[in-house]
């Protein structure tokens, strides 16, 4: 059978980026059809895998008026998609040290009073790239359920998509951090030997082995991490 020396045409598909029209490769993600069509993007990439929430995006797809939030690294292009990556939105960062805090709950509204204000309109959660339920974690934070809150918001990765669509200005992502923080410290049970550990450090027990490392080459610390195992 002969071989034909022609390549196969990768079949593309038309998208619209930033409103201007393109045709790019099939099957590849939101980032890569901006690599594609040239686009230098010096914000909104950063791990690819989903991790980061730094390609923050919002698109909508043929036939749908839905606007729709998701990561651009982890999202297919799919034929007649328009999409673009979104501005960081500014949020309100509270200012706080865990070991000042005294009552959880209560500090909550001394850091986040907006928190309290949540009309229950639910576009937090349908704005989620991570599928989490975002409205159900702000009202078990509010209500003291930390360990609750803190299982909601585990796989938040920060990408603030909760934040622009809050009709209450509520940064949701940074209340989940703090109900994590705050869960962490007041009311996580801590792994047997936790504590003991921890003195032990603050007491300088290891600055003689931690020094060593220090001062190992590359090589040495690839030897001494496998004599150790």
């Amino acid at each position: 059978m002969a071989k034909t020396s022609q390549k196969e045409e990768t079949k593309t598909v038309q998208v619209e980026i930033m409103g201007k029209p393109y045709h790019v490769p099939e099957g590849i993600s939101v980032v890569q059809a901006y690599w594609y069509t040239g686009h230098e993007l010096i914000r909104g990439i950063g791990c690819l895998g989903g991790v980061c929430g730094a390609c923050s995006t919002v698109y909508r797809t043929p036939g749908s008026y839905e606007l729709k939030t998701g990561l651009g690294c982890q999202m297919l292009i799919e034929e007649g998609m328009s999409f673009s990556i979104m501005p960081n939105t500014p949020v309100h960062r509270a200012a706080y040290k865990l070991e000042e805090i005294n009552d959880p709950k209560q500090d909550l509204f001394k850091f986040f009073p907006e928190s309290s204000m949540c009309r229950n309109c639910n576009a937090c959660t349908e704005a989620c790239p991570q599928g989490i339920n975002v409205r159900e974690g702000l009202w078990k934070t509010v209500f003291g359920d930390f360990e609750g809150a803190s299982n909601e918001f585990m796989s938040c990765v920060m990408c603030g998509l909760c934040v622009p669509v809050c009709i209450a200005d509520i940064a949701s992502n940074q209340v989940g951090l703090y109900a994590r923080r705050t869960h962490g410290v007041f009311f996580a049970k801590r792994p047997e030997g936790l504590e003991q550990r921890i003195q032990e450090i603050s007491k300088g027990k290891y600055n003689t082995e931690w020094k060593k490392v220090l001062e190992m080459s590359e090589e040495e610390i690839k030897s001494y991490s496998h004599a150790t195992r």
